[in-house]
Protein backbone atom coordinates (compact mmCIF):
# COMPACT_ATOMS: atom_id res chain seq x y z
CA UNK A 1 0.00 0.00 0.00
CA UNK A 2 1.18 3.63 -0.65
CA UNK A 3 0.38 5.49 2.10
CA UNK A 4 -0.21 9.09 2.91
CA UNK A 5 3.55 9.28 4.71
CA UNK A 6 5.03 7.56 1.64
CA UNK A 7 3.92 10.53 -0.24
CA UNK A 8 4.60 13.35 1.63
CA UNK A 9 8.47 12.24 1.45
CA UNK A 10 7.89 11.85 -2.10
CA UNK A 11 6.69 15.85 -2.16
CA UNK A 12 9.77 17.04 -0.24
CA UNK A 13 12.23 14.31 -2.10
CA UNK A 14 10.70 15.79 -5.48
CA UNK A 15 10.43 19.79 -4.80
CA UNK A 16 13.54 20.80 -6.46
CA UNK A 17 12.69 19.12 -9.67
CA UNK A 18 8.98 20.14 -10.26
CA UNK A 19 6.85 23.04 -11.16
CA UNK A 20 3.84 23.90 -8.50
CA UNK A 21 0.96 23.97 -11.40
CA UNK A 22 -1.85 26.81 -11.52
CA UNK A 23 -5.14 25.75 -10.87
CA UNK A 24 -7.72 28.12 -13.14
CA UNK A 25 -11.23 28.80 -12.04
CA UNK A 26 -13.28 28.22 -15.23
CA UNK A 27 -15.90 30.67 -16.01
CA UNK A 28 -19.56 29.12 -16.35
CA UNK A 29 -21.01 31.28 -18.98
CA UNK A 30 -17.83 29.50 -21.67
CA UNK A 31 -18.48 26.19 -20.43
CA UNK A 32 -22.20 26.19 -20.03
CA UNK A 33 -21.37 23.88 -16.80
CA UNK A 34 -23.33 25.01 -13.55
CA UNK A 35 -21.48 25.08 -10.52
CA UNK A 36 -17.88 25.58 -8.90
CA UNK A 37 -15.38 24.31 -11.75
CA UNK A 38 -11.38 24.16 -11.67
CA UNK A 39 -8.76 22.63 -13.97
CA UNK A 40 -5.56 21.84 -12.33
CA UNK A 41 -3.14 22.19 -15.30
CA UNK A 42 -0.69 19.92 -15.00
CA UNK A 43 -0.30 20.05 -18.50
CA UNK A 44 2.10 22.70 -17.12
CA UNK A 45 4.05 20.28 -15.41
CA UNK A 46 8.13 19.84 -16.69
CA UNK A 47 7.57 17.83 -19.83
CA UNK A 48 4.06 18.63 -20.21
CA UNK A 49 2.75 15.77 -17.93
CA UNK A 50 2.33 14.95 -14.55
CA UNK A 51 4.71 12.08 -14.87
CA UNK A 52 7.94 13.64 -13.60
CA UNK A 53 6.47 13.22 -10.24
CA UNK A 54 6.80 9.84 -10.17
CA UNK A 55 9.74 9.84 -12.14
CA UNK A 56 11.62 11.57 -9.99
CA UNK A 57 10.76 10.21 -6.88
CA UNK A 58 11.34 6.37 -8.28
CA UNK A 59 14.79 7.61 -9.96
CA UNK A 60 16.15 9.56 -6.50
CA UNK A 61 14.82 7.15 -3.85
CA UNK A 62 18.24 4.98 -4.30
CA UNK A 63 21.64 4.56 -6.51
CA UNK A 64 21.22 4.37 -10.34
CA UNK A 65 23.59 1.74 -11.54
CA UNK A 66 26.20 2.71 -14.33
CA UNK A 67 23.82 1.20 -17.31
CA UNK A 68 21.43 3.82 -16.07
CA UNK A 69 17.86 3.72 -16.43
CA UNK A 70 15.26 1.94 -18.70
CA UNK A 71 11.31 2.35 -19.11
CA UNK A 72 8.39 1.69 -21.69
CA UNK A 73 6.32 3.82 -22.71
CA UNK A 74 3.41 5.56 -24.97
CA UNK A 75 5.12 8.66 -24.87
CA UNK A 76 4.89 10.72 -21.69
CA UNK A 77 6.20 8.39 -18.89
CA UNK A 78 9.58 8.04 -21.15
CA UNK A 79 9.72 11.80 -21.58
CA UNK A 80 9.71 12.29 -18.00
CA UNK A 81 12.08 9.31 -17.24
CA UNK A 82 14.62 10.88 -20.07
CA UNK A 83 13.96 14.26 -18.61
CA UNK A 84 14.78 13.15 -14.67
CA UNK A 85 17.68 10.95 -16.07
CA UNK A 86 19.67 13.98 -17.71
CA UNK A 87 18.57 16.33 -14.83
CA UNK A 88 20.55 13.53 -12.62
CA UNK A 89 23.36 12.86 -14.76
CA UNK A 90 22.09 9.23 -16.05
CA UNK A 91 21.52 7.38 -18.91
CA UNK A 92 18.08 6.34 -20.17
CA UNK A 93 16.98 3.66 -22.98
CA UNK A 94 13.11 4.38 -23.44
CA UNK A 95 10.75 1.43 -25.14
CA UNK A 96 8.11 2.73 -27.23
CA UNK A 97 5.28 1.37 -29.16
CA UNK A 98 4.64 2.07 -33.09
CA UNK A 99 1.67 4.23 -31.79
CA UNK A 100 3.75 6.84 -30.13
CA UNK A 101 3.45 10.16 -31.91
CA UNK A 102 5.85 11.62 -33.76
CA UNK A 103 5.67 14.17 -31.31
CA UNK A 104 6.75 12.45 -28.21
CA UNK A 105 9.44 10.64 -30.18
CA UNK A 106 10.97 13.91 -30.83
CA UNK A 107 10.68 15.18 -27.35
CA UNK A 108 12.45 11.57 -25.95
CA UNK A 109 15.48 12.13 -28.46
CA UNK A 110 16.18 15.82 -27.47
CA UNK A 111 16.55 14.70 -24.04
CA UNK A 112 19.20 12.70 -24.97
CA UNK A 113 17.57 9.14 -24.48
CA UNK A 114 18.28 5.98 -26.85
CA UNK A 115 14.78 5.82 -27.97
CA UNK A 116 13.54 1.86 -29.61
CA UNK A 117 10.28 1.21 -30.94
CA UNK A 118 8.89 -2.36 -29.99
CA UNK A 119 5.79 -3.79 -31.17
CA UNK A 120 2.21 -2.08 -31.20
CA UNK A 121 1.14 -1.18 -27.86
CA UNK A 122 2.31 -0.98 -24.42
CA UNK A 123 2.53 -4.44 -23.23
CA UNK A 124 5.09 -5.38 -26.14
CA UNK A 125 7.30 -2.46 -25.31
CA UNK A 126 7.12 -2.83 -21.45
CA UNK A 127 8.11 -7.07 -22.21
CA UNK A 128 10.88 -5.79 -24.46
CA UNK A 129 12.52 -2.82 -22.15
CA UNK A 130 12.18 -5.48 -19.13
CA UNK A 131 14.38 -7.99 -21.25
CA UNK A 132 16.80 -5.31 -21.57
CA UNK A 133 17.07 -4.50 -18.18
CA UNK A 134 17.87 -8.39 -17.40
CA UNK A 135 21.18 -8.09 -19.90
CA UNK A 136 22.21 -4.59 -19.01
CA UNK A 137 21.57 -4.42 -15.62
CA UNK A 138 19.78 -0.82 -15.97
CA UNK A 139 17.23 0.42 -13.46
CA UNK A 140 13.46 -0.75 -14.73
CA UNK A 141 11.31 2.73 -14.31
CA UNK A 142 8.14 1.58 -14.66
CA UNK A 143 5.09 3.71 -15.70
CA UNK A 144 2.58 3.09 -12.87
CA UNK A 145 3.11 -0.47 -11.30
CA UNK A 146 5.67 0.45 -8.59
CA UNK A 147 4.88 2.17 -5.07
CA UNK A 148 7.79 5.03 -5.79
CA UNK A 149 6.15 5.58 -8.68
CA UNK A 150 2.50 5.96 -7.38
CA UNK A 151 3.85 8.30 -4.71
CA UNK A 152 5.10 10.47 -6.56
CA UNK A 153 2.32 10.83 -9.00
CA UNK A 154 0.78 11.62 -5.75
CA UNK A 155 2.06 14.75 -4.64
CA UNK A 156 -0.14 16.36 -7.16
CA UNK A 157 -2.89 15.80 -4.80
CA UNK A 158 -1.01 17.39 -1.50
CA UNK A 159 -0.14 20.37 -4.27
CA UNK A 160 -4.02 20.48 -5.02
CA UNK A 161 -5.55 20.57 -1.40
CA UNK A 162 -3.33 23.46 -0.57
CA UNK A 163 -4.93 25.15 -3.44
CA UNK A 164 -8.29 24.22 -3.13
CA UNK A 165 -9.13 22.84 0.09
CA UNK A 166 -12.68 22.78 0.03
CA UNK A 167 -13.07 20.93 -3.01
CA UNK A 168 -16.21 18.16 -3.49
CA UNK A 169 -15.37 15.96 -6.31
CA UNK A 170 -11.78 15.84 -8.15
CA UNK A 171 -12.33 13.92 -11.79
CA UNK A 172 -9.37 12.62 -13.12
CA UNK A 173 -7.95 10.51 -16.68
CA UNK A 174 -7.09 6.91 -15.99
CA UNK A 175 -4.68 4.78 -17.65
CA UNK A 176 -2.40 2.01 -15.57
CA UNK A 177 -3.91 3.58 -12.38
CA UNK A 178 -0.74 5.13 -11.24
CA UNK A 179 -1.81 9.17 -10.97
CA UNK A 180 -5.46 8.27 -9.67
CA UNK A 181 -3.96 5.85 -7.56
CA UNK A 182 -1.40 8.32 -5.85
CA UNK A 183 -4.39 10.86 -5.38
CA UNK A 184 -6.52 8.45 -3.95
CA UNK A 185 -4.30 7.22 -1.60
CA UNK A 186 -3.86 10.77 -0.73
CA UNK A 187 -7.62 11.70 -0.31
CA UNK A 188 -8.59 8.60 0.97
CA UNK A 189 -12.73 9.21 1.51
CA UNK A 190 -11.93 13.27 1.90
CA UNK A 191 -13.11 13.95 -1.68
CA UNK A 192 -15.02 11.88 -4.17
CA UNK A 193 -12.45 10.88 -6.77
CA UNK A 194 -14.35 9.93 -10.21
CA UNK A 195 -12.14 7.94 -13.05
CA UNK A 196 -12.84 8.83 -16.39
CA UNK A 197 -11.40 6.89 -18.90
CA UNK A 198 -11.61 6.86 -22.74
CA UNK A 199 -14.63 4.05 -24.22
CA UNK A 200 -12.22 2.59 -26.04
CA UNK A 201 -9.54 2.08 -23.44
CA UNK A 202 -12.05 1.19 -20.48
CA UNK A 203 -9.04 -0.91 -18.33
CA UNK A 204 -10.06 0.63 -14.83
CA UNK A 205 -13.92 0.74 -15.12
CA UNK A 206 -13.54 -3.72 -16.22
CA UNK A 207 -11.08 -3.94 -14.07
CA UNK A 208 -13.76 -2.28 -11.03
CA UNK A 209 -16.38 -4.64 -12.36
CA UNK A 210 -14.80 -7.82 -11.99
CA UNK A 211 -13.04 -6.35 -8.74
CA UNK A 212 -9.70 -7.42 -9.35
CA UNK A 213 -7.76 -6.25 -12.69
CA UNK A 214 -8.29 -7.96 -16.13
CA UNK A 215 -6.79 -7.41 -19.45
CA UNK A 216 -8.53 -5.31 -21.80
CA UNK A 217 -8.12 -4.48 -25.52
CA UNK A 218 -7.81 -0.36 -26.15
CA UNK A 219 -7.46 1.62 -28.75
CA UNK A 220 -8.27 4.93 -30.15
CA UNK A 221 -7.28 8.76 -29.92
CA UNK A 222 -6.10 8.60 -26.35
CA UNK A 223 -4.20 4.92 -26.43
CA UNK A 224 -0.94 6.58 -26.48
CA UNK A 225 -1.14 7.56 -22.89
CA UNK A 226 -4.22 5.65 -21.91
CA UNK A 227 -4.37 2.74 -23.64
CA UNK A 228 -2.38 0.38 -20.74
CA UNK A 229 -4.26 -2.83 -21.42
CA UNK A 230 -4.55 -3.87 -17.46
CA UNK A 231 -5.00 -1.28 -14.76
CA UNK A 232 -1.74 -1.95 -12.29
CA UNK A 233 -2.19 -3.96 -8.85
CA UNK A 234 0.12 -1.55 -6.58
CA UNK A 235 -2.51 1.44 -7.37
CA UNK A 236 -5.31 -1.19 -7.85
CA UNK A 237 -4.98 -2.04 -4.18
CA UNK A 238 -6.08 1.73 -3.34
CA UNK A 239 -8.31 2.24 -5.63
CA UNK A 240 -10.89 -0.82 -4.96
CA UNK A 241 -11.49 1.23 -2.10
CA UNK A 242 -11.41 4.31 -3.09
CA UNK A 243 -12.36 4.84 -6.10
CA UNK A 244 -16.42 4.25 -7.16
CA UNK A 245 -16.84 6.72 -9.81
CA UNK A 246 -15.90 5.22 -13.20
CA UNK A 247 -17.36 6.91 -16.45
CA UNK A 248 -16.30 6.67 -20.18
CA UNK A 249 -16.21 8.82 -23.06
CA UNK A 250 -16.45 8.76 -26.71
CA UNK A 251 -13.19 9.71 -28.77
CA UNK A 252 -15.45 12.38 -30.00
CA UNK A 253 -16.21 13.70 -26.63
CA UNK A 254 -12.68 13.59 -25.97
CA UNK A 255 -11.72 15.88 -29.09
CA UNK A 256 -14.78 18.81 -27.85
CA UNK A 257 -13.06 18.73 -25.37
CA UNK A 258 -9.27 19.10 -26.81
CA UNK A 259 -11.36 21.95 -29.03
CA UNK A 260 -12.92 23.47 -26.56
CA UNK A 261 -9.65 24.50 -23.95
CA UNK A 262 -8.06 25.35 -27.14
CA UNK A 263 -10.85 27.71 -28.36
CA UNK A 264 -11.92 29.19 -24.94
CA UNK A 265 -8.22 29.29 -22.92
CA UNK A 266 -5.71 28.35 -25.71
CA UNK A 267 -4.72 25.62 -23.34
CA UNK A 268 -2.85 22.89 -25.50
CA UNK A 269 -4.07 19.22 -24.06
CA UNK A 270 -3.61 15.70 -25.63
CA UNK A 271 -6.49 13.57 -26.11
CA UNK A 272 -5.75 11.62 -22.68
CA UNK A 273 -4.97 15.38 -21.15
CA UNK A 274 -8.62 16.11 -21.80
CA UNK A 275 -10.52 12.95 -21.10
CA UNK A 276 -11.53 13.78 -17.93
CA UNK A 277 -12.78 17.47 -18.91
CA UNK A 278 -14.46 15.71 -21.73
CA UNK A 279 -16.94 13.83 -18.66
CA UNK A 280 -18.37 17.03 -17.75
CA UNK A 281 -18.68 18.75 -20.40
CA UNK A 282 -20.74 16.03 -22.42
CA UNK A 283 -22.55 14.80 -19.00
CA UNK A 284 -21.35 11.89 -18.92
CA UNK A 285 -20.70 12.52 -15.51
CA UNK A 286 -23.61 14.55 -13.57
CA UNK A 287 -22.65 16.99 -10.80
CA UNK A 288 -24.76 17.40 -7.92
CA UNK A 289 -26.43 21.31 -6.82
CA UNK A 290 -23.30 23.29 -5.36
CA UNK A 291 -20.78 20.50 -6.26
CA UNK A 292 -17.15 22.19 -6.11
CA UNK A 293 -15.59 19.99 -9.08
CA UNK A 294 -11.71 20.05 -9.97
CA UNK A 295 -10.77 18.36 -13.23
CA UNK A 296 -7.33 17.58 -13.91
CA UNK A 297 -5.73 18.19 -17.26
CA UNK A 298 -2.79 15.78 -17.07
CA UNK A 299 -1.04 15.90 -20.27
CA UNK A 300 -0.42 18.81 -22.99
CA UNK A 301 1.97 17.08 -25.69
CA UNK A 302 0.15 17.68 -28.52
CA UNK A 303 -0.19 19.99 -31.69
CA UNK A 304 -2.74 22.24 -31.75
CA UNK A 305 -3.19 21.59 -35.78
CA UNK A 306 -4.00 18.16 -34.64
CA UNK A 307 -7.36 19.29 -33.25
CA UNK A 308 -7.82 22.95 -33.71
CA UNK A 309 -10.02 24.25 -36.86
Amino acid sequence: MVTKEDIRAAAQRIAPYIRTTPVLPLEADWFDIPGDTFLKLESLQVTGSFKPRGAFNRLLRGPIPAAGVIAASGGNHGIAVAYAAQKLGARAEIYVPDLATALKRKMLADLGAEVVVAGHNYVEALAASEARSAETGALQVHAFDDASTVAGQGTIAVELEAQLPNVDTLLVSVGGGGFIGGIAAWFSDRVKIVAVEPEQCPTFNRALQARTPVDVATSGIAADSLGCRRVGNVPFSVLLSAVHNSVLVSDEQIRTAQTVLWEKLRIVSEPGGATALAALISGAYVRSPGERVAVVICGGNADPASFAQ
